[in-house]
């Protein structure tokens, strides 16, 4: 049974993680709907997000790699230091030490307060209208190359209330991109970029944690499987997404997040699921 519980949960963090919806909320609602009617925790959550992070390096690679050699070289001197490859080289580097600092510090709030449904379903309300805003009101005139240092950090700040379920990572960075005037795609892909080496050490930090703890909802076993099944829908989610974002409007993500939000606190109020898991 946890293997197809595994399987399901793979399916859900690969459709969500791309999404402004948050895929740790889903997981932690859908954990709730399933037979075993459990969390599946912070560290499965974590790790599962190897996998759909591993799906924007495939789909981003040679961007990837483009950007790694160019800001290598623009250490010795090889290439300008104001390129825009190895300029996007420290960008990344930048936007990623807030979330790297907090997410450290802040382990005890990730693994328990965090995780309260009834905050999970406020901020998806809460910041689904604040995403609606800044896409109906930004400028979305900016692209890639008018990343300056103060907007990556202000992106990377962005990131850090990722660490809430329900805010959603892809839904912070965008919706800063957006107040900033950037374009959706361009906003989109600095996020996906922005997310990788936050989410592969927040992954592997918490796969070498798992080797000491005991009591997980599901075994390394399943959560491989759910990683697995994480990658092959991530892969499809972005290139659906990235098309979708050249003409399509945030707005259908927004009403999912309103009414997902809304339908939590009504199941909530009266008692049909938990606000924090046993």
């Amino acid at each position: 049974m946890h293997v197809l519980e595994a399987i399901i949960l793979g399916i859900v963090q690969g459709l969500t993680e791309f999404l402004p919806i948050s895929s740790s909320a889903h997981l932690r609602v859908v954990g709730l709907m399933l037979p075993g009617g459990a969390d599946p925790g912070a560290t499965f959550t974590a790790v599962t997000q190897l996998g759909t992070e591993l799906a924007v390096i495939i789909f981003f690679w040679r961007t990837i790699v483009r950007i790694i050699s160019r800001w290598a070289q623009s250490l010795t001197g090889k290439v300008p230091r104001n390129d825009p490859d190895a300029r996007m080289g420290w960008l990344v580097i930048i936007g990623t030490i807030p979330i790297g600092v907090i997410g450290f510090v802040a382990q005890e709030q990730i693994r328990g307060p965090f995780r309260n449904l009834w905050l999970v379903a406020g901020v998806l309300i809460v910041f689904g209208l604040i995403l609606g805003l800044a896409d109906y009101l930004g400028k979305k005139n900016r692209e890639l190359q008018d990343l300056t240092y103060p907007r990556g950090l202000a992106f990377g700040l962005a990131q850090v209330l990722a660490l809430i379920p329900g805010v959603s990572r892809s839904g912070a960075t965008t919706t800063m991109g957006l107040a900033l005037g950037f374009s959706r795609t361009a906003a989109a892909e600095y996020s996906f970029l922005l997310a990788i080496p936050a989410v592969f050490g927040s992954g592997l930090y918490e796969l070498y944690k798992s080797f000491d703890e005991t009591g997980q909802t599901y075994s390394m076993g399943d959560t491989a499987i759910a990683t697995v099944v994480a990658f092959v829908v991530g892969i499809l989610v972005i290139k659906y997404l990235m098309q979708y974002l050249k003409k399509g409007s945030f707005l259908p993500f927004v009403i999912y997040r309103v009414v997902l939000g809304v339908v939590l606190m009504i199941l909530l109020g009266l008692g049909v699921i938990p606000a924090i898991s046993a």
